[in-house]
């Protein structure tokens, strides 16, 4: 799923790290920017982005800003991820239909603006 050693532990402090598994992703985030002693992992389905997508289909655990919280929370995301696999793997199927249609009729037969 993900690699610790992938995610920039110091680098929370600056900038969000995000990812995604099989229909299930997440999104690191440092809780007090420069200052934080602790950092915050957020997972939800696809297909949208954090920003995206609605607060009740989010689930969130805090965790030390050090190599041991970041073990725990790749344990955690381990753990959530198996938890409801079949909602995340459901949710992976489900954006293979999210499609943004075009209408292209108004463009005259050309297909030119």
């Amino acid at each position: 799923m993900i690699d610790k050693r992938l995610v920039p532990v110091g680098g929370l402090k600056k900038e969000p790290f995000s990812g995604s598994h099989n229909g299930m992703r997440y999104y690191f985030r440092g809780d007090d920017g420069k200052s934080s002693t602790t950092f915050t992992v957020y997972i939800y389905p696809e297909p949208w982005c954090f920003e995206d997508t609605p607060d009740e289909e989010k689930e969130s655990a805090t965790f030390p800003l050090s190599d041991e919280g970041m073990d725990q929370a790749v344990a955690w995301l381990f753990e959530r991820y198996e938890a409801e696999k079949s909602r995340w793997v459901n949710s992976s199927k489900d954006m293979m239909h999210t499609v943004n249609r075009t209408d292209y009729s108004a463009r005259g037969s050309s297909g030119s603006r």
